[in-house]
């Protein structure tokens, strides 16, 4: 898996667009971050990994069971972040399949969380209600 191939499989789902932040190319749904890029340059956020790095916005359980399937392919970020189910994809020893597989679960998190949101109605305060 090359960062261009990440990149497109990571735009190839409905509604992501690509933008950034913190220094990374980032892939989002209706503005929610699900998988970021280090930019090609930027050999510190790659964690000097020979072929660089993605990191996915997983559930703790998805991660688990990522790095269960797959230990030469993911892991969780460094520190707090990966106890949060961030997760690092090892782009050289990822195939295109299991990519593909990892940024659709990242991504319907997000569309999942994104419709549950805008099914919700929005509590008024006692201030807003007519009288």
């Amino acid at each position: 898996m090359t960062e261009a191939a990440f990149r497109k499989l990571a735009l190839s789902f409905p509604d992501a667009t690509e933008s950034s932040h913190l220094g990374h190319a980032d892939f989002r749904v209706k503005g929610k971050i699900f998988a970021t890029l280090p930019f090609e340059d930027d050999d510190e956020a790659k964690g000097n990994l020979p072929g660089g790095v993605g990191v996915l916005k997983l559930t703790p359980d998805q991660q688990d069971e990522f790095i269960e399937a797959w230990p030469k392919c993911f892991e969780p970020v460094p520190g707090g972040w990966g106890q949060r189910g961030y997760t690092r994809v090892l782009l050289r020893a990822t195939s295109t399949p299991v990519m593909r597989k990892a940024l659709k679960v990242a991504w319907m998190n997000l569309t999942q969380k994104v419709s549950a949101a805008a099914r919700t109605p929005r509590k008024h305060s006692a201030k807003s209600k007519p009288h």
